[in-house]
Parts: structure tokens; C-alpha cells; sequence
């Protein structure tokens, strides 16, 4: 069986951590697996150039899963300091590689993480609050909702919602 390593990322990556986000969250190349956002939203998740602005800061570490040499996973660990939390998001899993228990090894990965570098006592993320099958995996990995809903942020000029009143439900596990 291949290795799976996971690393953190470096910034000539982040064409391909970019790419790999959008083909997992988003378009047609989204539905060959079961995290696709493609029928809630149009558009990007993100850009090469927020993806390099996340790496050049301090308080965010992004982690990315490599099967010999493709990139398969992505997470982006930001610290936040005042609640000693560390908020994960950007996941994405390769979506023809889905099911194979990458995405699951990267959140554990970043929880470690967390508590090693920055002595986080939990960590959270948002989720779309009409995914139910994603936030039933997250709560098999222990996380729960706390009750708090954000509404889905509006960037038309990075994606279109096709669903009305999305919102984001907040979900946390302790450390």
C-alpha cells in the first residue's frame, strides 16, 4: 500500500492546493464525491492568491496529504488566540480518492497540531448547515454543534449561492 504523508504546505503548492480546493467543493468535478457543494453554490472556494496570503501568515498553518507525488488533501489550521481554539477549514479531499480515509487522518493531523504548536483546547469549524451527511462525519469525529449559526458570507464575485438563507452552523470539539 502507498504511504500517505502529510506535510505542511509550501507556498510554490499553492496553484495546486488552489485547484484541488475548487475541483473538491465546487463544478461538475465536485460530485464524483460525496463533500461536493455544487448544488448549493457557483463559482470558486478560493484563489492561488488567498491561498498564498494564508500561508505567509503567522497564525495559520495549512497542511496539505500527498500520495507518492499528488496532492489528495488539504486543511487550513488558524489560530485563535483569545478563545485558545484553532478554527479548521479548507478541507478537501481529491474527489475520485473520497471514502478512503484521507480527510478523516488530516483532522486528527491538525488537532495534533493545534495542541503541540499552539496549546489549543479545542478546535472548531464551520459547516454549511444543510450538509447533514458532512456534519455527520464531523460529529463521528467528535465534534458538536454549539448552537451558534453565522449567515454563509456573500462574494459574488467569487461564488453565487443557488440556495437561499444558507447559513454556517458552528461546530467544536475539545482538545
Amino acid at each position: 500500500m502507498t504511504e500517505f504523508i502529510i506535510r505542511p504546505a509550501q507556498g510554490h503548492e499553492a496553484d495546486a492546493i488552489s485547484a484541488l480546493v475548487n475541483r473538491a467543493y465546487r463544478g461538475d468535478s465536485s460530485r464524483t464525491g460525496w463533500t461536493t457543494e455544487a448544488d448549493l453554490l457557483d463559482g470558486k472556494r478560493t484563489t492561488t492568491d488567498d491561498v498564498l496570503a494564508l500561508l505567509n501568515r503567522q497564525d495559520v498553518v495549512m497542511l496539505t496529504g500527498w500520495v507518492d507525488k499528488t496532492l489528495m488533501v488539504t486543511l487550513c489550521a488558524e489560530w485563535h488566540a483569545e478563545a485558545q481554539v484553532a478554527h479548521l477549514g479548507m478541507i478537501a479531499v481529491e474527489p475520485t480518492t473520497q471514502n478512503r480515509g484521507y480527510g478523516k487522518q488530516m483532522i486528527l493531523a491538525a488537532e495534533q497540531l493545534a495542541v503541540a504548536r499552539w496549546g489549543a483546547r479545542a478546535s472548531q469549524m464551520a459547516v454549511v448547515s444543510v450538509r447533514q451527511t458532512l456534519i455527520a462525519f464531523y460529529q463521528r469525529l467528535g465534534y458538536r454543534a454549539t448552537g451558534e449559526l453565522k449567515p454563509f458570507p456573500h462574494l459574488p464575485e467569487m461564488w453565487q449561492a443557488k440556495v437561499e438563507n444558507m447559513q454556517l452552523m458552528m461546530l467544536q470539539k475539545a482538545l
